[in-house]
């Protein structure tokens, strides 16, 4: 296949993974059985199993990185679609995904790709330098992980951050958050932007929608923030599982009290898809209280996604300047330079150039 592949290719039966047996970090061996230390999820893995995530598996004795360097989604997106509002504004980042993923939620919007292992789906070779180099040839700013959970092919991440970062490209993780802290620091030392998927704040609905735990995604948003990566945080509202209003409110303060007032918000609309094909779209007026308790809880900048009519423009804090105007995923600068508000220099926060 060639490097067009488009997110969210089928799943086919024909496999194009090769032979070659990628060594997985972050594990270690007891007996013949494998201990994966990459996630919360702790997998134990005998001869021959694959972990919870479909990626990484035990081929005798040695913990295996099933997709390494085979992506079965290639693009070049618009860095608004990750969302990233507030990182390299109207330019394009190579996005890349393989299958695999360490979570199961039930709304998944990918899951043809997320829910399948990388010998399942069409891939196409793309080792870290050939990565790299179609990204700048496309007049990529960035290159995104993206589309599954990049963090159970985090060693691909890692050695094509590396060689991106080297050729001046900048580096963008969209997770969900579900990682160990020794591998997430690892991560952190060559990302630049990263968007996590805080799915909710309640430890039930994590565990009966997502199958995980809060807690851990909780602590990959501090550490990120910690790591001076840029963060933005998307919250997809399902009805009847996290449009609590009380839910949203504690969410928020949290938000501010652990990650800062300037951190982006995005409320996301959810659409029937996978399993929850039985629920309604997210109302619009559900995302406008959301906002709503947001913006009373001090957060600076609240965003609404996958509403096309509900304004997503940013504006100065000081003076109240349209900084960026959007449309869709159309963006145009208006008054930011340098990552400056052009009429009163208040700077705004973000990862606005090189």
């Amino acid at each position: 296949m060639s490097l067009t592949a488009i997110a969210g290719a089928a799943v086919s039966g024909g496999a194009q993974v090769s032979g070659k047996n990628y060594q997985a970090r972050f594990w270690h061996k007891s007996g013949d059985a494998v201990y994966c230390e990459l996630c919360p999820h702790g997998c134990v893995l005998p001869e021959g199993k694959t972990g919870i995530c479909r990626n990484r598996k035990n081929v005798k004795g040695t913990l295996i990185s099933l997709g390494y360097a085979y992506p079965c989604a290639i693009h070049s997106d618009p860095v608004e679609k990750k969302p990233l509002y507030h990182m390299l504004p109207g330019t394009k980042t190579f996005s890349l995904g393989i299958a695999g993923c360490n979570l199961r939620c039930k709304n998944c919007q990918n899951y043809n790709i997320s829910q399948s292992s990388p010998l399942q789906t069409n891939n196409s070779y793309l080792p870290p330098e050939k990565a790299v180099e179609e990204a700048i040839k496309r007049g990529c700013s960035s290159i995104s992980y993206t589309y599954s959970e990049p963090v159970v092919w985090i060693e691909y991440v890692l050695d094509t951050a590396l060689l991106a970062r080297k050729a001046g490209l900048k580096n963008i993780l969209v997770s969900s958050g579900y990682i160990n802290q020794e591998p997430l620091v690892e991560l952190c030392k060559v990302i630049d932007g990263a968007n996590i998927d805080l799915k909710s704040f309640d430890n039930n609905v994590y565990h009966n929608l997502n199958a995980g735990k809060l807690e851990p995604v909780l602590q990959t948003l501090m550490t990120s923030r910690k790591a001076g990566v840029w963060v933005e945080v998307v919250n997809l509202v399902v009805p009847q599982w996290n449009d609590d209003q009380k839910m949203i409110r504690e969410m928020c303060r949290w938000i501010k009290h652990n990650l800062g007032s300037s951190i982006p918000l995005h409320f996301s609309r959810f659409f029937p898809l996978y399993k929850l094909t039985n629920l309604y779209p997210t109302p619009a007026q559900t995302l406008e209280n959301a906002r709503k308790i947001a913006l009373e809880e001090g957060l600076h900048f609240v965003y609404i996604g996958n509403v096309p009519d509900i304004n997503s423009d940013t504006h100065c804090l000081s003076c109240g300047e349209l900084l960026i105007s959007r449309k869709g995923y159309y963006t145009e600068l208006n008054a930011l330079t340098g990552g400056v508000c052009a009429k009163c220099k208040t700077p705004v926060p973000g990862l606005w150039g090189s």
